[in-house]
C-alpha cells in the first residue's frame, strides 16, 4: 500500500480537532464529580493525541510543528493531571501552547524569517511578503490574548465553566479570528481557498 505524502483539508481538521471533541465528550458523558469526568477525559485526550500524531505520521511521513508541540504539552500536563489528580495542568496547557506559538511568531518577525509562511504557505497562495508579515503579526496578538484569557478563565472560574469555555470560547474566537483576516489577505494578494487557522 503506498503512502500519501500530502495532507488534505479533511485530514488536517480532523488531526488538529478531533482529539480535542474526544475531550470534550469524555468531559460530558462521563459521570461523578467535576474531577472524575476532567481526569477521564484528560485520559482520553492523550490517547487520541498519540493516535493523531500516529495517523498524521502513517499518512504523510510528516508531523507538523505546531501539531507535534500541542501533542507534547497534552502528554506533559495530562500526564501531571493524572499523576496527581489536579486539573490545574490541564488547564494551563493552553496557556503554554498560545505563549510558544506567540513567542515563536514574534521571533520570526523579530528576525524577518516567515516562519507562518513556512506552515501554511499552501492555505493562503499569492499571499505578498508584507501580508505574510501583518498575518503574522495578527496571529502573535492573538495568541498573547489567548493565553491571558485562559488563565483569567481558569483562575477565576469553575472546572466545568472552563471545558465550556474551551468548546464554545476558544474555538469560536479562533475561526472568528480567521475569518476577520481574510479581508486583508485579499488586499495582499490571496488568490483562492479558506484561510487554515491554527490548530487549537
Amino acid at each position: 500500500m503506498s503512502v500519501s505524502t500530502k495532507s488534505t483539508p479533511g485530514l488536517r481538521l480532523a488531526l488538529d480537532y478531533g482529539p480535542l471533541l474526544v475531550f470534550f465528550a469524555f468531559n460530558f458523558l462521563t459521570p461523578g464529580p467535576a474531577i472524575a469526568r476532567i481526569i477521564a477525559a484528560t485520559l482520553a485526550f492523550m490517547v487520541a493525541m498519540v493516535i493523531a500524531l500516529g495517523i498524521s505520521w502513517w499518512k504523510t511521513r510528516h508531523i507538523p510543528p505546531m501539531l507535534l508541540i500541542s501533542g507534547a504539552l497534552v502528554i506533559v500536563f495530562g500526564g501531571l493531571t493524572v499523576w496527581f489528580q489536579d486539573e490545574r495542568f490541564i488547564k494551563m496547557k493552553p496557556t503554554f501552547v498560545y505563549t510558544i506559538f506567540a513567542a515563536t511568531l514574534g521571533f520570526g518577525l523579530a528576525t524577518g524569517r516567515p516562519l507562518l509562511q513556512s506552515l501554511l504557505e499552501s492555505a493562503y497562495p499569492g499571499l505578498t511578503a508584507e501580508g505574510w508579515r501583518k498575518l503574522t503579526r495578527n496571529w502573535a496578538i492573538f495568541f498573547v490574548l489567548m493565553a491571558l484569557l485562559n488563565e483569567a478563565v481558569w483562575r477565576t472560574t469553575t472546572t466545568d465553566f472552563w471545558v465550556g469555555f474551551k468548546l464554545w470560547g476558544a474555538i469560536p474566537l479562533t475561526l472568528i479570528f480567521a475569518m476577520a483576516n481574510v479581508p486583508m489577505l485579499m488586499r495582499h494578494g490571496l488568490q483562492t481557498g479558506e484561510p487554515i487557522p491554527p490548530p487549537e
